[in-house]
């Protein structure tokens, strides 16, 4: 394919264009002929425009080394096969270069297929950015030259120039082209994509949006500053176009007015409040989510959708009646309820049947094909089963998830959401209640020495163990960030104990020593872990705390808490006043003395029947029937409520990327923590869609009272949301009824 590229950055520059290089040499890698024309200077805020009157003149110029400014310009081109890449640089517009480009220059390399204008040193989403673009300029005056055209912008967040986020932008970029090229729709003249320069963006959804329309809200886009003596008004080349024209101001002529000069000062501060206040669906919001987005265009001025044609009827009078509001309209609403487990289902219809009114909700077994956009659709499913594409295109639908939540649910994210915090926030209370934690990456055992480069704490750590007795050393814990149900979970306090454990995950593993496959293949843990090889890539590792709070009348087994949370909208956080406590299958006893995981793990899911039915009390219990005094009860709460709080906020206002809360989405949460023998509580791990099964007949009445909660508050406000938030205002107030504690309460921007 024979691409012409253009831009409005000009030629390769670490200052002012930066992307142009990386992404003409994959385009080329592609196996496309690249043929870039470019303006000899940035260009930016130019629009469609040309230089009407001038003499538009080429020079030469021939790139140097990628990420460089060692390029050479030439006034002469260079003779043939005298060098390998010669690009050419006009002193004119984008939108000059598109035309020039087409009909003057290249004329041996074949007809263009397609035109390319980009990747701008910049996001061009929502109208604002888009109507003043040289980028989407250079595209439009491709596309009405009859050439398929896209404009291709980079929404960068730091002006480092990471080769590698550039490169995997680069690379997305040129894939998202070559579909758009193989399935260009009949109705489409151009196309803007915008490209987040963020990590693994090629691994993130690519959304077709709209161009979000928003307008300047904060006053004039100029700065006033002081006029330098001598200035004069620069010469108006219009009469030479309009010979005709019978008018012409001179700002000599006036009288009054007071001499200063103006600065291109736009408040950018309204493109983000806008896109903060819009709803999911467009370029601007896309960008916000970590999306790549492609907004299909056509090369005019479009009429409004609410355009009548024909006659304008003028009053006859200066008075302008008001229009009536609308008449109120009865809205359906549906419910589709597959919760996939026979658990939670009942407990489900039945908070659905008790907190609201049956005669306005209609069960479904299935979403209704061709939903009316006036009625309401209440979708509580499993994750896997959320069309979210569907639900990002409506805003009358209720889930039970968000889109993403890694930064709370995946281990290692995890990590980093609370170190991020940390970082802006270094006496957050979270300090108290997250152990320091150290991540790293590991395929084979062999690599260990790598992997642990960096983790300093933990080098020290093996050196004062080295020289002490077991039972004084201090005790790690090792946890696969990807697995759950304690899954790969081990406990140590060397590096020879560390590397022991992927050196028998990968004895076991197939394709080792004595197996029929004869492939290297990475650590996988024994069948008796139950866990994914893609699971055994990313670790964490944490202090183990040792000792936890123990109980005489519950043989002092080890415990953790389970607090179901429920997160609803964007964002509001509930915590369940009412906790489980799950035990171990065996009396605890330090990791010194021993590491079995029925003495260390308090999962549950892990325990043998046969052994639980040996104990006196069932591993379930309720916090408030726990031997602890209503004080020592309360200042549980009261840790984890206000943790809990900042966890989530952390998550939501540092890591946006990987926690993309929804107006129309709400999710339960199952947060883990363990009590120390001090009574503090440290947070172990944040799980979605958690197994309520393992609640036991114990747990059963909190479980059904936290889905009460989300149907009343989550569902309820949702059903009333056209009442100004009456309907979210009403449904806190009785929070205390489902035994739920409001934690956070902030405004993500998000409608």
């Amino acid at each position: 394919m024979h691409i012409l590229v253009t831009n409005d950055d000009g030629p390769p520059s670490q200052q002012s264009s930066p992307y142009v290089h990386s992404f003409v040499k994959i385009l080329q890698e592609a196996g496309n002929t690249v043929s870039v024309i470019l303006p000899h200077q940035q260009r930016s805020w130019i629009g469609k425009a040309h230089f009407v009157g001038q003499v538009t003149k080429p020079s030469y110029f021939r790139p140097g080394t990628l990420h460089k400014d060692d390029g050479t310009t030439h006034e002469r081109p260079a003779q043939p096969n005298e060098i390998a890449e010669e690009w050419v640089l006009v002193d004119g517009t984008p939108a000059s270069c598109a035309q020039l480009g087409l009909y003057h220059f290249f004329q041996d390399r074949g007809p263009v297929d397609l035109v390319v204008s980009g990747p701008n040193y910049g996001r061009n989403s929502t109208s604002l950015f888009s109507l003043s673009s040289g980028t989407v300029g250079g595209a439009m005056e491709a596309a009405v030259c009859g050439k398929r055209s896209i404009a291709l912008s980079f929404a960068f967040y730091s002006r480092d120039h990471d080769p590698k986020l550039i490169a995997g932008a680069s690379r997305h970029a040129v894939r998202v082209i070559e579909h758009l090229y193989n399935n260009w729709a009949a109705d489409v003249d151009l196309y803007s994509i915008n490209i987040p320069l963020i990590a693994e963006v090629e691994s993130h959804p690519t959304l077709y949006t709209n161009a979000l329309q928003n307008y300047w809200t904060s006053g004039s886009s100029f700065e006033e500053i002081p006029a330098s003596e001598g200035d004069q008004v620069p010469e108006i080349h219009e009469k030479e176009i309009r010979e005709d024209s019978q008018f012409r101001t001179s700002v000599n002529a006036a009288v009054g007015h007071r001499h200063r000069h103006f600065k291109w000062a736009p408040k950018f501060g309204d493109i983000q409040k806008s896109v903060d206040a819009s709803s999911p669906g467009n370029d601007g919001w896309a960008l916000s989510q970590g999306f790549s987005s492609v907004t299909p265009l056509k090369a005019n001025f479009m009429h409004s959708s609410s355009t009548v044609l024909g006659e304008l009827k003028l009053s006859s009078s200066l008075e302008i009646p008001l229009l009536a509001d609308p008449p109120p309209t009865s809205r359906k609403v549906y419910a589709f309820i597959d919760y996939e487990d026979n658990y939670v289902q009942p407990l489900l219809l039945e908070a659905l049947k008790n907190q609201l009114p049956q005669t306005s909700i209609h069960i479904v077994t299935s979403i209704p094909k061709d939903l009316d956009p006036s009625a309401l659709l209440i979708q509580i499913v499993q994750y896997e089963a959320i069309d979210f594409e569907y639900l990002l295109s409506r805003h009358n639908i209720l889930v039970n998830a968000y889109i993403t939540r890694k930064a709370l649910i995946r281990k290692h994210y995890l990590a980093n959401t609370v170190s991020s915090w940390f970082s802006k926030h270094p006496r957050s209370l979270l300090q108290l209640h997250v152990k320091p934690t150290l991540d790293f990456d590991l395929d084979y055992a062999e690599f260990l020495d790598d992997a642990l480069l960096e983790a300093y704490e933990l080098h020290e750590s093996f050196a004062r163990n080295a020289n002490v007795a077991p039972e004084e050393r201090e005790w790690w814990i090792l946890k696969p960030s990807m697995s759950d149900r304690g899954q790969g979970v081990r406990l140590f306090s060397s590096e020879s104990a560390l590397r022991s454990i992927f050196e028998e995950w990968e004895a076991e593993a197939p394709g080792s020593e004595g197996s029929e496959d004869e492939e290297d293949d990475p650590i996988v843990p024994s069948e008796k872990d139950g866990i994914m090889t893609s699971h055994l890539r990313h670790f964490v590792v944490q202090p183990y705390i040792d000792p936890p709070r123990l109980f005489p009348e519950l043989q002092n087994r080890k415990f953790h808490l389970r607090s179901y949370v429920l997160a609803v909208g964007a964002l509001r956080v509930y915590v369940a006043q009412e906790m489980l406590a799950l035990f171990a299958s065996r009396p605890y006893c330090p990791p010194s003395a021993s590491t079995d995981r029925d003495i260390h793990l308090t999962n549950t899911c892990l325990q043998d029947p046969a052994t639980v039915a040996n104990i006196n009390n069932d591993s379930v219990h309720l916090l408030s029937k726990l031997p602890l005094s209503a004080a020592e009860q309360w200042s549980i709460r009261d840790q984890i409520s206000a943790a809990t709080g900042e966890l989530f906020e952390a998550a939501a206002r540092g890591q946006m990327l990987y926690f993309q809360t929804l107006p129309n989405a709400f999710e339960i949460f199952g947060v883990d923590w363990l009590v120390d023998k001090d009574g503090r509580c440290w947070l172990l791990e944040v799980n979605a869609f958690p197994d309520f099964q393992q609640s036991g007949v114990e747990g059963k009445g909190v479980v059904k009272g936290v889905w009460e909660a989300a149907v009343g508050i989550a569902v309820g406000g949702f059903l009333g949301a056209g009442e100004g938030g009456q309907a979210h205002r009403e449904a806190d107030k009785d929070e205390k009824r489902w035994g739920m504690r409001k934690v956070l309460d902030i405004d993500l921007g998000r409608r």
